[in-house]
């Protein structure tokens, strides 16, 4: 039996079933099946697979495995608290991939509505905190007020109090900036750098609003204070059980919010809209000829990847105790970037895993050797860049090309095999 014809993307699995006879399951009349479509559902499958898997080993890490770990004793508290942390910054992450990594757009600003998330729920807390004054406002806006004991709470304040109030204006307000900041840029046509710059310049005004007294968010002290969140109490109990810790399950909700982000995020990409979003990032030009209105698009990624960013900032202030601007720096936002790039973009659990493996990193380096984190950011640019720019995801299948390669390559001629030469061609070939 002759070997059906090899297809062009030499991977085990498709040349093998191209081995297989060809007519065996297929009936008179039809045609075969173009090569292209057969090697986007093997990628498709592939995809599915790996979403699979990684969401089963994220959830069982998140969702057994951690607090097995955190209940036998063997992890503290405070570890539990920071991966929390982390996870809430992946949340950041998995929207910036989808901007970035499927849209093509880098944007600088994701760490601004984070920002703006954070503080809706920090007011929240801080209203729910010790209060001074005559009028009862909060110990941290009461400290930076220039009118010592005669100061009121500011009507903005006021929405703050309840809690659905407060969660529906963090996520309206990280969304509507991330409306207006889309919609300007994308309807205009900025692209590429320009944009980029423009999403920065933009982080830093805010930050620079945000640091001012008069706007009764306690300038550069930032919203802290925090006691209670919903009548619970946020510090550690050290006479309290695990499960009674209210930071445990801060953490656990924010590994939830992280699996729901990633199963939007991919259901968005995987629809026709996701399509879209690719051919954009692709030939953006040549959609548009199509008649394909990009900026609304564009827009309207931009905007989800904004109410990502807010989620982030509302399940971070609670464990971290406290909201500054320093959140909403333009560095901040340019960290964000490295967490994707070192995952890998455009796969979304790669956003997931270079967020948590940079913060683990930066956690020990600088607790353990401070002057070696900026060294250790430079690596990995570098690393990125030079070796893997796929990012870790990609790490699997560079290692199964190098695996492969090391079995095709030839033997080294050996002494017996010299000598059987030699027999065969008794001057050695040579002329």
């Amino acid at each position: 039996m002759r070997p059906g014809p090899r297809c062009s993307c030499c991977c085990s699995s498709c040349c093998s079933s191209s081995a297989a006879p060809p007519d065996s399951s297929r009936t008179r009349g039809d045609s075969p099946m173009p090569e292209a479509v057969h090697h986007t559902r093997l990628l498709v499958n592939a995809r599915r697979r790996r979403d699979i898997i990684g969401g089963l080993v994220m959830a069982f890490l998140g969702l057994v495995f951690v607090p097995m770990l955190y209940a036998s004793g063997l992890m503290s508290i405070v570890m539990v608290n920071k991966l929390g942390q982390f996870v809430a910054f992946s949340i950041v992450a998995i929207g910036l991939d989808l901007v970035w990594g499927y849209m093509g757009v880098l944007s600088l600003c994701q760490f601004l509505f984070f920002a703006i998330g954070g503080y809706a729920m920090g007011m929240y807390l801080a209203l729910h905190g010790p209060l001074d004054g005559v009028h009862n406002v909060p110990r941290a806006l009461y400290v930076v007020s220039s009118s010592v004991g005669d100061i009121s709470l500011p009507w903005f304040w006021r929405p703050f109090k309840y809690f659905p109030l407060a969660v529906i204006l963090g996520l309206s307000l990280s969304g509507f900036i991330a409306f207006l900041v889309g919609l300007s840029g994308f309807i205009s046509r900025v692209r590429g750098v320009y944009f980029s710059i423009l999403t920065q310049a933009i982080t830093v005004a805010f930050w620079l609003i945000f640091q001012k007294n008069d706007i009764r968010l306690c300038g550069t002290n930032g919203l802290t204070n925090f006691v209670t969140i919903l009548g619970y109490k946020l510090a550690s109990d050290t006479d309290a059980a695990w499960y009674m810790q209210t930071r445990f399950w801060l953490y656990i909700v924010s590994v939830l919010c992280m699996l729901l982000a990633f199963f939007v995020a991919r259901l968005l990409v995987n629809s026709p809209f996701g399509r879209v979003l690719i051919a954009v990032r692709d030939d953006e030009s040549r959609l548009r000829f199509f008649g394909y209105k990009t900026w609304m698009f564009k827009t309207m990624t931009f905007t989800i990847a904004g109410v990502f960013a807010g989620v982030g900032g509302m399940l971070y202030s609670p464990q971290k105790g406290i909201i500054t601007p320093e959140q909403m720096t333009a560095f901040a936002s340019i960290l964000v970037a490295v967490w994707v790039a070192l995952g890998g973009r455009g796969t979304l659990w790669g956003a997931v895993l270079g967020t948590i493996a940079v913060n683990l990193l930066y956690d020990t380096l600088t607790s353990r050797v401070p002057d070696a984190w900026p060294f250790a950011l430079g690596g990995l640019f570098i690393l990125v860049v030079l070796i893997l720019p796929g990012g870790l995801m990609s790490l699997p299948e560079k290692l199964a090309g190098l695996a492969n390669r090391a079995k095709t390559a030839p033997a080294p001629a050996t002494t017996a095999n010299k000598d059987a030469v030699a027999e065969v061609v008794p001057n050695g070939g040579e002329s």
